[in-house]
């Protein structure tokens, strides 16, 4: 895929600090590769912990102006933010289709995704409210405001680098906190890209950072972060794995976390569902972005009476999907990010099978044609599915659909239940009954019922259990940027 851009100042190859384009303080770099290719087009610092600590010093040196600033102003950088992301969807696209390798049609999608975050920000951020609490005596005040937590370390993963980086900071430079930030080693390009626009739009230097590093690095870059004090707070999408480690490592200056972590979320199929509309839902669920998505669901359990004729419809479906790279205007499915991905999926398929799944659709590697390249998979669907399998348990984070039978509410409820995951589950069902208990007893922090589409910049975003907490996205997510602060005041009788 070549990269031409209408606004070639968009692609940066350096980290942005204290309001400088700038090196990694060793020289080092390392190289983007395209994933539809396996070809190299850039290259980025492999910055240490020297970068991320000259990276803090800035943002706190930034931070009592910001902070002291109107609600009304930040809110003013916000908006001319939104409209430079939102005037260069085409360029910022084909920047995140060429690292990223989601189709174009899907990454300007994602422009557009990631934009409502940051209008909305700048929409809440003069709605940031406090209290007045009635006295208890006479000649007391007693109020609550709200405060900016600090610098905020943020840390986004490669399967949604715009959204995800803007979902992080624009509540927090709308709360008053300043950002440091760390893209994925993959996708490190849409970041630096939105750090130009934000130049661009006039915030203050050090206001917001973006520091890149590989994969070997990075834990020295997030470690230095983790064990400066002047970091408040962390705000990660990722691995479980991950979470847990930055969970106990942020504990020696009890930072505040935003965690977003694993999922294996399962996708229910009632037996008075409207299967079309079942169909229509999976789908958008699980083949967005080729499935590299943490509410992709995972476990697909349709009931006993209407599995042979869902399975039939949705074959039929998967099989239509096309894949090829972003230059592919009929592209719907991409590639997958890198070698291990695939290596992972492949696992997962060939494991299921040899436990007792049968292949309805795909189950293989694609490398001729349009889709010529080393990371394609093929849209798979397994079905007679069962808990034996690796898939059951592990996000498989691809395009393959098991499907589990079913054969009562209950049974399907403590089935969907039975994980330490608890970020997204769907299900389909006309009973209006069933739809208030069912939705109650799924432990999950997002249930789409009868929608395959969740996520809005007016809904809270996050999960419970091992899926993490904290909330991003609607008015709960300032306040994971913000701390209360009560005031009492005397000698006023």
């Amino acid at each position: 895929m070549s990269l031409t851009l209408t606004r070639t100042d968009l692609l940066k190859e350096q980290n942005f600090i204290d309001g400088q384009w700038c090196d990694s303080s060793s020289g080092a770099r390392y190289e983007v590769a395209d994933p539809a290719s396996g070809a190299q087009f850039a290259a980025v610092p492999a910055s240490c912990a020297v970068d991320a600590a000259q990276a803090t010093a800035a943002a706190q040196a930034a931070l009592p102006a910001w902070r002291a600033l109107p609600a009304r102003e930040r809110a003013r950088f916000l908006k001319r933010w939104h409209a430079l992301i939102v005037a260069n969807t085409d360029d910022l696209a084909k920047l995140m289709s060429r690292e990223q390798g989601k189709p174009l049609a899907e990454a300007r999608g994602e422009v557009a995704y990631g934009a409502s975050y940051v209008e909305w920000f700048a929409e809440e951020a003069v709605r940031s409210y406090g209290d007045v609490i009635p006295a208890q005596v006479r000649g007391k005040q007693l109020t609550v405001t709200k405060e900016a937590v600090g610098v905020v370390a943020a840390i986004t993963p490669w399967n949604f680098p715009l959204a995800m980086i803007a979902r992080k900071i624009a509540p927090a430079l709308a709360a008053g906190c300043t950002v440091v930030a760390k893209p994925a080693e993959d996708t490190p390009l849409t970041a630096l890209a939105l750090a130009r626009l934000a130049e661009e739009a006039g915030l203050p230097a050090g206001v917001l950072n973006i520091v890149t590093t590989s994969r070997d690095r990075a834990q020295d870059v997030v470690g230095a972060w983790l064990a400066d004090a002047r970091v408040r707070k962390i705000t990660f999408t990722g691995s479980t794995a991950v979470g847990k480690l930055l969970a106990c490592d942020s504990a020696g200056t009890l930072k505040r976390l935003s965690l977003e972590l694993g999922g294996n979320a399962p996708f229910i199929v009632f037996d008075d569902a409207d299967l079309d509309a079942a169909v229509d839902g999976l789908m958008a669920a699980k083949f967005r972005n080729g499935g590299q998505t943490c509410v992709s669901p995972n476990r697909v359990y349709v009931h006993d009476a209407v599995y042979a004729a869902f399975t039939q419809k949705l074959a039929a479906r998967v099989e239509a999907l096309r894949v090829g790279p972003a230059t592919w205007e009929e592209a719907q499915i991409g590639p997958m990010i890198n070698a291990r991905a695939v290596d992972k999926i492949e696992a997962h398929v060939r494991d299921a099978l040899a436990k007792g799944g049968r292949l309805v659709v795909g189950g293989k590697r694609v490398n001729d044609g349009v889709a010529s390249g080393p990371n394609y998979y093929a849209p798979t669907v397994i079905a007679e599915a069962n808990h034996d399998m690796a898939l059951a348990s592990e996000e498989t984070f691809g395009p393959v659909v098991p499907l589990f039978r079913f054969s009562d509410e209950d049974q399907v409820v403590k089935l969907a239940n039975d994980t330490p995951y608890g970020l997204a589950a769907y299900f389909y069902t006309r009973d209006i009954v069933r739809v208030a208990r069912v939705a109650e007893r799924l432990e999950t922090g997002l249930v789409g019922i009868n929608e395959g589409v969740l996520a809005s910049e007016a809904a809270p975003f996050g999960g419970v259990k091992e899926s993490g907490y904290g909330r991003e996205g609607s008015r709960y997510g300032l306040d994971d940027y913000l701390q209360t602060k009560y005031r009492c005041q005397g000698g006023l009788a």
